[in-house]
């Protein structure tokens, strides 16, 4: 346990995987995925919110099928769980797997929270201040009442991309968890929050030396977050301009948060998240169907990213 109330970090390792196909897979073949994962010597699963699968549930499955891997959502969003639903699953997995799970937290966005799922999004910043808080609470209630059996509160990341929310994963959390960044932002997150807080990129990647299929698929990413506007301002603020913003997005910002190409060009975009300050980077491995998991590329990946 650490100081202050908060359990220790899980061991992320430099490098682990980000996905959000496993909510089209069966809780056996999420298990399966995990173990392989395991094996390959990545250190952490990052699961995405999904609308067809729960992450917590698909995170205590493969953290049942597995002995040091760490699962973390990335992220959960915080307007489909209350507070006090939130803290009793993060204490049931801090019991049944101690030190192995991460709590990546976010507002998501308009399109997904208000549009598709019909709940109120309205001043994140604010909204998500106000959930930290709740999450506090309600540990503190349930301690009281003599309930809390998994002891000090699961570490926390906060999805960040803006100065302010980035200096709330500071003050209220254990870090950042980013995404969709070149490193330049990394350097400015870890500039922002300092030496000690977790900063964690994800990084998309496309295993192809086809310039086509890299391009195909890096620009059909880049495209369906175009209308979310946290991204585009993020890119604004980083010295991107409007016309970076139009037709999927420029040549020159699809190649700055997408990396294509052989191993040795994904390693090199992943040593430069951690040159600048990442203490894990969290690779998304694009396939043409979002809805399956690429490992095959996980796999011819690790030799190069994990040696």
């Amino acid at each position: 346990m650490t100081e202050h109330g908060v359990r220790r970090l899980p061991d992320l390792g430099r490098v682990g995987v980000w996905t959000n196909g496993t909510a089209w897979q069966s809780p056996e073949r999420n298990a399966e995925l995990a173990a392989e994962v395991e094996e390959l010597g990545y250190g952490a699963v990052w699961l995405s919110e999904g609308v067809t699968r729960d992450p917590f549930l698909d995170a205590d499955a493969m953290l049942r099928a597995t002995s040091r891997l760490t699962l973390a959502t990335g992220i959960a969003v915080i307007s489909l769980r209350q507070p006090w639903a939130v803290n009793a699953l993060t204490a049931r997995l801090a019991d049944a797997h101690p030190d192995r799970f991460l709590l990546g937290l976010g507002t998501s966005n308009a399109a997904f929270v208000r549009d598709l799922l019909g709940l109120p999004f309205d001043k994140p910043l604010a909204a998500m201040r106000d959930y930290l808080t709740g999450l506090d609470a309600a540990r503190a209630a349930t301690a009281a009442m003599g309930l809390d059996v998994a002891g000090p509160r699961q570490p926390r990341v906060l999805s960040a991309l803006g100065p302010k929310m980035l200096a709330l994963a500071g003050s209220h959390a254990e870090g950042t968890h980013t995404y969709l960044v070149p490193p330049e932002h990394t350097a400015l997150a870890r500039q922002m929050l300092g030496p000690g807080p977790l900063v964690v990129p994800e990084q998309a990647v496309v295993l192809s030396t086809d310039p086509e299929v890299v391009r195909r698929r890096a620009r059909a990413h880049v495209g369906s977050y175009l209308a979310r506007p946290a991204y585009p301002a993020n890119w604004i603020r980083l010295g991107f301009t409007e016309d970076d913003l139009v037709d999927g997005g420029s040549d020159r910002l699809v190649d700055a948060v997408v990396v294509g190409g052989d191993a040795a060009a994904i390693r090199a975009r992943v040593q430069a998240h951690l040159d600048a300050g990442a203490d894990h980077v969290c690779i998304q491995a694009l396939g043409d169907d979002p809805t399956t998991v690429d490992v095959d590329q996980w796999r011819e990946l690790a030799p190069a990213l994990l040696s």
